[in-house]
C-alpha cells in the first residue's frame, strides 16, 4: 500500500503562477522519503495540498488510499505535520500545547493527558511539561512540535525543515528518534536543506524543480550518479601538492587537504601517487554532503 499517491497534480495560483505542472508521485507505506528542491520549486505547495491547507487545481491525492477531496477528515487523521515555522502559543505550557492539539482530533482529555506524557518522555521534554513554551531552547521547541504532531498517532508524519536552527548534538538526537518512529511503522516525508539528513536517514528521494519531479529513485542509486567523490586526506605534512593538481586539491591546513577522485579510479592508486610525492597518509575519508553535489548537478541539467 502507498502512504501517498499523487496523480497528475496541478496547482495554479490566482495570479497565474503555475506552482505544480503535473506531479506524479508515490510514497510506499513505511518509507522514509525525502522531497528535495530549491526555494520556490514547489515543495511547500505539495505539502500544503497533502494537508488540505492549499486547494489543488486538478489531479488527485490519496493518503493510504483515502482521497483527500472525497473524505477530507479521514485523510487528515492519518497525518501529523511539523511545519518549518513555530506556530504555537509561546505563553502556553508545554503539555497543554500537546493536549490541546489532541482535541482537534476528537481525542478525549483523559486519553490526551496519558498519551502526552508518553510522547513528551520520548522526546525528552517531560521535565519541561509545566514550563511556558517561550522558555524552551530552539531545539526543545522543535521537539515540542514533533510531540504535538504525534498526539493523534499519525500513520504519516510530514517534516518540513525539522532541524532548522537546531545544534549538531540535538540534530543527531532527533535523527535517532525519527529513525525509531520509522522503524515502528510510521511513514515519514521529509523536506530539508541539510542534505546530510537525507543520506543518513532516507530510503528514497524525489527532486522537484519548477513544479516538476525531475528525479525519483532510491537514495543510494542517486548517489551512484556522481562521477566524482570528494575525500578529506590527512597527512603528516603537505608537500609537492602541485604533483596531484589533477585531483583539484584544496588545502585546509598544513596536514589536511581535500581532493576530487573519479569513481573509476581505485583509491589505492591515488594513495600511491601521494606517497610517491613524499606525503605519508595518516587518514582518508569521504567528505559528507555528497547529496549536495548531486542536487546541484541535477538542477543544472
Amino acid at each position: 500500500m502507498n502512504a501517498i499517491t499523487i496523480s497528475n497534480l496541478k496547482k495554479t495560483y490566482a495570479n497565474g503562477t503555475q506552482a505544480l505542472k503535473e506531479i506524479n508521485l508515490e510514497v510506499t507505506a513505511g518509507d522514509f522519503f525525502a522531497l528535495l528542491g530549491a526555494n520556490g520549486a514547489g515543495k511547500t505547495t505539495v505539502i500544503g495540498i497533502l494537508t488540505s491547507i492549499v486547494n489543488k487545481t486538478s489531479g488527485s491525492v490519496k493518503i493510504f488510499d483515502i482521497d483527500i477531496e472525497k473524505d477530507h477528515m479521514a485523510a487528515k487523521k492519518m497525518i501529523g505535520v511539523v511545519p518549518q515555522e513555530m506556530n504555537f502559543n509561546m505563553f502556553e505550557q508545554v503539555q497543554d500545547i500537546v493536549v490541546a492539539q489532541a482535541g482537534y482530533f476528537g481525542i478525549d482529555h483523559k486519553t490526551a493527558i496519558r498519551d502526552s506524557e508518553i510522547i513528551l518522555k520520548q522526546v525528552e521534554l517531560w521535565e519541561k511539561r509545566k514550563s511556558p513554551s517561550r522558555t524552551l531552547s530552539g531545539g526543545m521547541k522543535r521537539r515540542l512540535m514533533i510531540a504535538r504532531a504525534l498526539i493523534n498517532k499519525p500513520k504519516l508524519l510530514i517534516l518540513d525543515e525539522p532541524t532548522a536552527g537546531v545544534d549538531v548534538e540535538l540534530r543527531y538526537g532527533m535523527w535517532e528518534y525519527l529513525r525509531q518512529l520509522n522503524a515502528q511503522g510510521t511513514t515519514i516525508l521529509l523536506t530539508t536543506h541539510y542534505l546530510e539528513e537525507v543520506e543518513q536517514m532516507c530510503k528514497n528521494a524525489a527532486i522537484i524543480k519548477t513544479g516538476e519531479i525531475i528525479k525519483y529513485d532510491r537514495v543510494k542509486n542517486l548517489l551512484q550518479l556522481l562521477e566524482q567523490e570528494t575525500y578529506v586526506v590527512h597527512v603528516e605534512k603537505i608537500q609537492a601538492i602541485e604533483t596531484i593538481k589533477m585531483y583539484n586539491p584544496k588545502v585546509i591546513d598544513d596536514t589536511t587537504f581535500e581532493v576530487d577522485i573519479s569513481k573509476k579510479e581505485r583509491l589505492n592508486d591515488f594513495i600511491l601517487k601521494i606517497s610517491n610525492a613524499g606525503m605519508i597518509v595518516t587518514d582518508i575519508r569521504p567528505k559528507g554532503n555528497r547529496l549536495e553535489k548531486l542536487f546541484l548537478k541535477i538542477l543544472k541539467q
